[in-house]
């Protein structure tokens, strides 16, 4: 059915295509929103990434899934936009202050928020690829085999350096946020 969607929206019809940005639009925008950390931001990126498609349709192969590509054009986009506009740790942090919580006690709220942050703290310490292997798959939980053709690599070396990273992740966790390593459970 989707590759129906594609060929008739690649011939120009604007209901398959605005079929096919539904259905992805908000894990398109997820990504975006992960790698620049502002709404206004990840929203610019997303309607770009549908435009770019849009226009390269027409070359798209139908055998493959649509997903994984729009999401690679989702990553470069918003990896030129945070280069470009360098707020992504600010954007980051406000974005983790409007985040809903669901525990109901006081103490246990500011545990729980204090904990999220330092790991998003201990995160933002990585280097780009290893924020972006971890938020492909543990924030928007995408196989091993989506996330190998998103970053256009096999899927062992997804699997290696998503343990490169964790590995590194623990590294900080431990040197410069103690406190959450001691929450860790063993």
């Amino acid at each position: 059915m989707e590759a129906d969607l594609i060929r008739r929206a690649a011939q120009g019809d604007a209901e398959a295509f605005e079929a096919l940005v539904r259905q992805h639009e908000q894990i398109v925008f997820r990504l975006a929103y992960l790698i620049v950390g502002d709404a206004d931001d990840a929203q610019d990126i997303a309607q770009e990434t549908f435009i770019r498609a849009y226009h390269a349709l027409p070359h798209f192969d139908t055998e493959r899934p649509l997903r994984p590509w729009l999401l690679q054009i989702t990553r470069n986009l918003a990896r030129n936009r945070r280069r470009a506009l360098g707020r992504y740790a600010a954007a980051l942090t406000r974005a983790f202050r409007s985040a809903p919580q669901t525990t109901h006690s006081a103490e246990a709220e500011h545990a729980q928020r204090g904990e999220v942050q330092a790991l998003w703290d201990a995160i933002r310490t990585l280097d780009a690829r290893d924020q972006e292997i971890i938020y492909l798959r543990y924030m928007l939980e995408l196989p091993v085999a989506e996330t190998a053709d998103i970053l256009n690599v096999e899927p062992g070396t997804v699997k290696s350096r998503l343990s490169r990273a964790l590995t590194r992740l623990r590294g900080v966790v431990e040197a410069d946020f103690p406190l959450l390593a001691e929450g860790r459970r063993p």
